[in-house]
């Protein structure tokens, strides 16, 4: 399978990709700000680019990038990359909510949107949201923005799964519970998380390769605490 991965430069990102490329039969395309640390995986069947997905002005010359990559065509895209803000609603700033917008939900739109030609049939759009964006789930404190940026990337995949249902692509989201990255404990310090990010990695490529299969402009949640 060709794979694309963003935000993979570290965390559940980074294992997902460690995960997908450890098959000979994918090819694995990741794009994160900074290339240092999935540059040491040194594995032939993986390809890094360094690269600001808030540029979105930018996102033609990455889709010429991945597509001279890819000369079979796009079987996955993992859209992975986050913006995490802790700060209270009444302290939020426009700027703040913007950012949270733009790398939770404009640059999955976008990016997805220019890798449109590229895609094969049946292929598998996968967003990677947060328990936060899950509706009827218990929200927190200090995370307004953050879980409003993740709940519309769950109505973007149940809009696209309609969108591209005519081009046999399939859409799904993951809403992602605790694990234990950097992100999490920064907005949970004293809560031990359920999962690590190396099981969740290896959860979330399986998914990907396989999910479409059996779902379809599905919201699922993968959690087994509160938060």
């Amino acid at each position: 399978m060709n794979i694309i991965i963003t935000g993979a430069g570290k965390g559940i990102g980074f294992e997902t990709a460690k995960h997908a490329s450890e098959s000979p039969n994918n090819k694995v395309l990741v794009i994160c700000r900074n290339i240092l640390e999935i540059n040491k995986l040194k594995r032939e069947n993986v390809k890094s680019v360094e690269f600001d997905l808030s540029n979105i002005d930018s996102y033609s010359d990455l889709s010429s990038i991945i597509s001279d990559y890819f000369h079979s065509g796009i079987d996955v895209l993992i859209n992975n990359a986050g913006q995490f803000l802790t700060k209270s609603f009444a302290e939020t700033k426009q700027g703040d909510f913007e950012k949270m917008l733009n790398i939770n939900l404009k640059s999955p739109y976008f990016l997805t949107q220019a890798l449109l030609p590229f895609f094969n049939k049946n292929a598998h759009i996968l967003n990677i949201s947060s328990m936060g964006g899950y509706q009827g789930s218990l929200k927190f404190p200090g995370l307004s923005a953050y879980s409003i940026s993740k709940g519309a990337l769950c109505t973007l995949t149940e809009a696209l799964s309609a969108e591209l249902s005519e081009l046999n692509i399939k859409v799904n989201a993951l809403c992602l519970g605790s694990v234990s990255t950097q992100m999490f404990q920064e907005a949970f310090p004293n809560f031990e998380a359920s999962a690590n990010a190396q099981d969740m990695g290896a959860y979330i490529s399986n998914f990907a390769q396989t999910g479409h299969l059996f779902y379809n402009g599905k919201i699922l949640p993968v959690s087994l605490t509160i938060p």
